[in-house]
């Protein structure tokens, strides 16, 4: 009894924070002359798929987001991985201050640091292309791979390391052959974390890209709106079709998230 009761409030709160998400769905399924009722819709039409991606340039959106987010995600895992793994294992000094550092500088806000990067940005050249993003990306996501990563790393024995060490392997080495696959399960909630961070960012995609071939997608379902039309139902669609890669990783890698939040933040 006592559980069904403590199943109510939790049912009720995924029926809350999944509301938004069902409701899309039902918009991009909708007529297009039912898209302001609030009922269910009387019929089930893909026309808003279709002009979502015949009207939009929502597939080379896609593909810009994939190819972003998967660069921002090897980079920010690598980098992320061997610093951790330094910070944890090879007793650096200062390590502490530097991982304190880490989280320090995850806590600034986007819209206080895009009007300086945005001219880094157009120094280097990299306005309107891909790896204008990639960069910006790589760094913020960085503090965060190297908290969750540090606590998987401090998770495994010293023995280890010191093992592999003595068997003549170099810190690089016993980091590469020995430790690195022993954090697997961290590296792959790392890496869905940062994955689902970069394909989800606006701000600076929208500040950075401007030519039509560079958007990302929030960037593209952001331009569909017209100056006398709203498209709700390409909206809809195109947010939903945006969605289901972000909700497929996260329902097969809830278990990895979880453990690596964990991880991160009691044994950080």
């Amino acid at each position: 009894m006592r559980r069904a009761l403590l199943a109510v409030p939790l049912l009720a709160a995924a029926l809350f924070c999944s509301g938004p998400f069902f409701w899309q769905v039902l918009t991009s399924l909708r007529p297009e002359d039912e898209l302001t009722s609030l009922g269910l819709p009387t019929a089930i039409s893909l026309d808003s798929y279709r002009r979502a991606f015949a009207g939009q340039a929502l597939g080379r959106a896609l593909l810009n987001s994939a190819l972003v987010a998967g660069a921002t995600t090897a980079l920010a895992v690598l980098v992320g991985a061997a610093a951790a793994f330094a910070l944890a294992k090879l007793e650096l000094r200062g390590g502490r201050l530097l991982l304190g550092g880490a989280l320090l500088a995850s806590m600034f806000p986007s819209v206080a640091t895009v009007g300086s990067l945005y001219l880094v940005i157009r120094a280097l050249g990299l306005r309107d292309h891909l790896l204008g993003l990639v960069l910006p990306y790589t760094t913020f996501a960085l503090p965060m791979t190297i908290w969750i990563m540090h606590g998987f790393f401090r998770g495994l024995p010293d023995e280890i390391f010191r093992a592999a060490m003595i068997d003549g392997c170099s810190p690089l080495q016993a980091f590469w052959r020995v430790m690195l696959p022993l954090a697997a399960p961290g590296l792959g909630t790392t890496a869905i974390l940062v994955f689902i961070s970069a394909w989800n960012e606006l701000l600076y995609a929208l500040t950075f890209i401007s030519s039509p071939e560079a958007r990302t997608v929030p960037v593209a379902i952001s331009m569909f709106a017209g100056e006398h039309k709203e498209p709700w139902g390409e909206i809809a669609a195109a947010s939903v079709v945006a969605m289901l890669p972000v909700i497929a990783a996260a329902l097969l890698f809830q278990r990895w998230i979880v453990s690596g939040l964990t991880a991160g933040a009691v044994k950080g």
